[in-house]
C-alpha cells in the first residue's frame, strides 16, 4: 500500500514503477532507415551491419507475404548478437504478425512428442486475419435515465441517443445499465455499442458540450457528433494463430483452455478439418493467412528426427518463416555419427539462407556497454568504461555486461553514485570468467573430483544420441 495509517502522523511513500531488466530489454528494433540501411547506433542495435541489413530485407519480404516456407540461419560465435537481431525483427514486425521464439531444448518434453511440440510452434507462428461484419449503435448520448426498484434488485432505464440526422430512444436492461455505468457514460458522451457482444466503447465528449464545464481533465477527448444513421454495419478484423484455433476446438473448456496452458497433443484429423475450414474462409474472402516468424535458438540441439520434420514442414502450404541460430562450427548432428557445419544436416543447410555474425569491434563493445548502463541506470566513470571495454575484449562481452550490476552494488557500499575502476577490479576478483575458471581447475591438481574417460568410452558416447 502507498499510504500507511498510524495513530500519530500519516506516512507517505512514493510508489516507483518496477520493471524487470532483461538481457535484451534494450532492443527496440533492427535500427534500419527507410532504405533498409543500418544506422551505426539505433533502437539498441550496434554493429553487425551486414547481418542487420540481411534481416531487414527478410523482414520486408515477410511483411509483403512473399517468404512463407523459407528458412534462414544466423551463424556466428557466442555473444555476437544473433538472438538480439531476432528480437529486433520481432519488434519491427508489429503486433499483427505472429512471432514465436523457442529454444531447441524446449522440444524435448515428457508431455508431448518432439514432432507435436514443433507442430504447435509452427502453428503459433501462422496467423489468421478474420474479417467479420458487426452491427453497432453509434451516437451522442442526449439523456440517460435509470429507474431502480424499491429493493434495488432490478434496474430499468431509457437511453436517448442521436446523430446529426436522427434521434432514437432505447429501453435498457440491467446488464446494459451496468455496462454504461462501468464506462461512466453521461449525457454529452459519444459512444459506440456492439449489438452482438453488448460492449460499450466511449469515443469521447461531443464538441457541443465543450463549454458546459469550466474544469476538464487533461485526458478529455472531444469528438464530432456522428453523422447518418444510428445503427451501422462495420467490418471488424482480428488476428488469431492457427494453434489458438486448434486448442479452442480440441478442448471441452474451449477458449479457457488457452489460459489453462495444458494444451496436450492435438489430433491431426482435427488440424486437417481446421485447415479445410480456413481454406474455405479464404475463398469466401472472410479470412486471410498471415505467415509469421518462428525463431529456434541453439538449433544444433535438435536431433535428426526434428531436422527431418523441419525439411517436410517447410514445404507445407501453411508454413511460417523459420529463423535458426547456431554458434557451432563443425559439429555432430545429434542422433547420428555425421559431422556437419553448424550441427545441421546438409540437406537442411541447402534450404536455408545463411547469415554470418562477426565478433564486435572495440568501438561497438563500448557503445553496447553504454546502452546497457543506461538500461540498468548505472553511471560509469570514463576510466571504468575504458577498463570494462578492454575486459570485454579479453574475456567475453556477456561477462563484462554481468559485471556492471555487481560493480554498482560495490560502488553503493562505498557511498558512491558512480562505478569506478576499483569497483570493477573487486568484481573481477569475486567472479571468474571462463578462461580463468579453466586455469583454476588445472591448478587444483586432484583436489577436485575428476572423472577420467577412456578413448573407447568417449567414442561410444559420441555414437549415442544423447
Amino acid at each position: 500500500m502507498a499510504t500507511q495509517i498510524s495513530t500519530g502522523t500519516s506516512e507517505l511513500r512514493d510508489i516507483t514503477k518496477m520493471e524487470r531488466i532483461g538481457a535484451h530489454s534494450h532492443i527496440r528494433g533492427l535500427g534500419l532507415d527507410d532504405r533498409l540501411e543500418p544506422r551505426a547506433n539505433s533502437q539498441g542495435m550496434v554493429g553487425q551491419a551486414k547481418a542487420r541489413k540481411a534481416a531487414g530485407m527478410i523482414l520486408k519480404l515477410v511483411q509483403e507475404g512473399r517468404i512463407a516456407g523459407r528458412a534462414m540461419l544466423f551463424a556466428g560465435p557466442p555473444s555476437t548478437g544473433k538472438t538480439a537481431i531476432a528480437l529486433g525483427m520481432s519488434q519491427s514486425l508489429g503486433p499483427d504478425v505472429p512471432f514465436t521464439m523457442i529454444a531447441a531444448s524446449e522440444v524435448f518434453s515428457l508431455s508431448m512428442s518432439k514432432t507435436e511440440a514443433l507442430t504447435q510452434a509452427f502453428r503459433r507462428s501462422i496467423g489468421v486475419r478474420i474479417k467479420e461484419e458487426t452491427e453497432i449503435i453509434e451516437g451522442e448520448v442526449v439523456e440517460l435515465q435509470i429507474d431502480r426498484s424499491l429493493t434495488g434488485a432490478t434496474k430499468t432505464g431509457k437511453l436517448t441517443i442521436k446523430t446529426t440526422d436522427m434521434e432514437t430512444i432505447y429501453d435498457l436492461g440491467t446488464k446494459m445499465i451496468d455496462a454504461l455505468a462501468k464506462e461512466k457514460v453521461t449525457a454529452g458522451d459519444v459512444i459506440a455499442i456492439d449489438k452482438t457482444s453488448g460492449k460499450v466503447s466511449k469515443l469521447g465528449r461531443s464538441f457541443a458540450r465543450s463549454r458546459d464545464y469550466d474544469a476538464m481533465g487533461a485526458d478529455t477527448k472531444f469528438v464530432q457528433c456522428p453523422e447518418g444513421e444510428i445503427q451501422k454495419r462495420r467490418e471488424v478484423v482480428h488476428t488469431v494463430s492457427l494453434h489458438e484455433i486448434d486448442v479452442i476446438n480440441s478442448r471441452t473448456q474451449g477458449f479457457l483452455a488457452l489460459f489453462a496452458g495444458d494444451t496436450g497433443e492435438i489430433k491431426p484429423e482435427l488440424r486437417n478439418q481446421i485447415n479445410t475450414k480456413v481454406a474455405e474462409w479464404r475463398e469466401e474472402g472472410k479470412a486471410e493467412i498471415v505467415p509469421g516468424v518462428l525463431f529456434i535458438d541453439e538449433v544444433h540441439m535438435l536431433d535428426i528426427e526434428c531436422f527431418s520434420y523441419l525439411n517436410r514442414a517447410l514445404e507445407n502450404e501453411l508454413a511460417p518463416l523459420v529463423i535458426m541460430a547456431s554458434n557451432r562450427g563443425m559439429a555432430r548432428v545429434r542422433g547420428t555419427k555425421i559431422r556437419s557445419p553448424h550441427g545441421l544436416p546438409v540437406d537442411l543447410l541447402d534450404r536455408v539462407l545463411i547469415v554470418s555474425t562477426k565478433p564486435y569491434t572495440e568501438t561497438d563493445i563500448e557503445e553496447i556497454i553504454k546502452i546497457r548502463c543506461e538500461e540498468e541506470d548505472v553511471k560509469l566513470t570514463d576510466s571504468a568504461l575504458q577498463v570494462l571495454t578492454t575486459m570485454a575484449g579479453q574475456t567475453t562481452l556477456r561477462y563484462a555486461l554481468n559485471l556492471i550490476s555487481t560493480s554498482q552494488m560495490l560502488a553503493r557500499k562505498r557511498k558512491s553514485d558512480k562505478v569506478d575502476v576499483e569497483d570493477l577490479r573487486r568484481s573481477y576478483t569475486y567472479f571468474m570468467d571462463e578462461k580463468r575458471s579453466v586455469e583454476w581447475i588445472k591448478m587444483q591438481e586432484g583436489s577436485l573430483i575428476f572423472e577420467e574417460i577412456s578413448q573407447a568410452e568417449a567414442g561410444r558416447e559420441e555414437s549415442m544420441d544423447f
